[in-house]
């Protein structure tokens, strides 16, 4: 692991070189693109840097304890036990940041939330999701944008299309899609029995147009007059658009916009992310099984969870985590949930990357 470390910090002086130089500096689109390299290792770099000076420090710590003076000798205990706690955490904090990332961890992204089996209830408990959802990222200085909404009579949702933006935010939510379960007792429910019902969700990195190409004659778009709440403007103009992509046959309908140009807008929106997703599961369906990460494939059919209201318990079922604190979670308190796959997920990382590493040794 220092090997491939050290052959980082090279890389990383090579940059701060470059940075120096008038032709890099009169370059600013290439200038950026250093300095965006660089920053990308700094932290690593730091910490190896740190890593070094302790690992001295607790070289020259341990030849004192040949010392003759006893206090000293006990001074020098006291300070590599700090020395070496300090080089695990550091050690530690290495592996982590050397292990492969997710280039789409940055990445805004467009979430998808659809009620499952269970009817109006799975409809209430879509709304509930969307809500705990909006609650987190308020709570995180993120902004959230409904791109698309069909609500039900009770003020739930049969679906709702939403975008959120802030930092990292691909990271956080990534391990979101899939299937939620709720056991509760619905507020339809006259008798007080617990149904059981389900929703769906997709998290879908927002896809730029360089990685995406959509040829228009790929597509035909529908026009057509707006339903449900929005005034005089109901009925009366054709502002709702639904595009379907023939090549696959996706269809994305918006019409929550007052002007057909915002909803094409967004429903084009929707549309460069699912053909992205799609694309990214094909290519995820080409890997081995073996190779798929403990936490799943993030496929939408894959039951991930499960909100037990009875016992106000939350249990994610990829790493057998159980939360009895419901209430707070659906207020989006979700800080320990997401801690704790992004443990789970570096966990299974660096399991990989040892025997990876152990593999080459040999």
């Amino acid at each position: 692991m220092l090997k491939r470390i050290e052959e980082l910090e090279i890389k990383y002086e090579e940059l701060t070189q470059l940075l120096t130089q008038e032709q890099v500096i009169k370059n600013q689109t290439e200038f950026q693109r250093i300095a965006k390299e660089r920053s990308g290792l700094e932290e690593i770099i730091t910490a190896l840097r740190e890593f070094r000076k302790v690992s001295n420090d607790l070289e020259s710590t341990r030849s004192l304890l040949d010392s003759e003076d006893r206090e000293l000798r006990e001074v020098a205990r006291e300070e590599m036990s700090g020395l070496e706690r300090r080089k695990n955490e550091l050690e530690l904090i290495m592996k982590l940041l050397v292990l492969p990332k997710d280039p789409r961890d940055n990445r805004d992204i467009i979430m998808e939330i659809r009620a499952g089996a269970g009817g109006e209830e799975a409809a209430l408990f879509a709304g509930t999701l969307f809500r705990m959802y909006n609650k987190y990222a308020e709570k995180g200085g993120m902004q959230l944008e409904v791109l698309s909404g069909n609500t039900t009579g009770l003020g739930g949702f049969k679906e709702v299309i939403f975008g959120l933006k802030g930092k990292s935010v691909y990271s956080r939510f990534k391990f979101e899609s899939g299937v939620h379960r709720v056991q509760r007792v619905p507020t339809t429910e006259a008798s007080g029995r617990i149904h059981t019902s389900t929703v769906t969700v997709a998290v879908m990195p927002e896809a730029e147009e360089v990685e995406v190409e959509i040829n228009l004659q790929d597509l035909k778009i529908d026009v057509c007059r707006s339903s449900g709440a929005g005034g005089q403007n109901v009925n009366k103009l054709e502002t709702a658009v639904r595009i379907t992509h023939l090549p696959t046959g996706l269809v994305v309908s918006c019409q929550d916009e007052r002007s057909q140009l915002q909803n094409k807008l967004r429903a084009m929106k929707i549309l460069r992310a699912r053909l992205l997703e799609k694309k990214q599961a094909e290519e995820h369906e080409k890997m081995s099984r073996e190779k798929k990460q403990q936490l799943g494939s993030g496929d939408r059919s894959e039951k991930i969870r499960t909100y037990n209201f009875p016992q106000s318990r939350l249990t994610d079922h990829r790493i057998g985590l159980s939360l009895f604190n419901l209430p707070q979670i659906l207020e989006g308190d979700l800080d320990e949930l997401f801690e704790s796959l992004i443990k789970a997920e570096q966990e299974e990382k660096l399991k990989e990357f040892s025997i990876n590493t152990q593999g080459r040794e040999k």
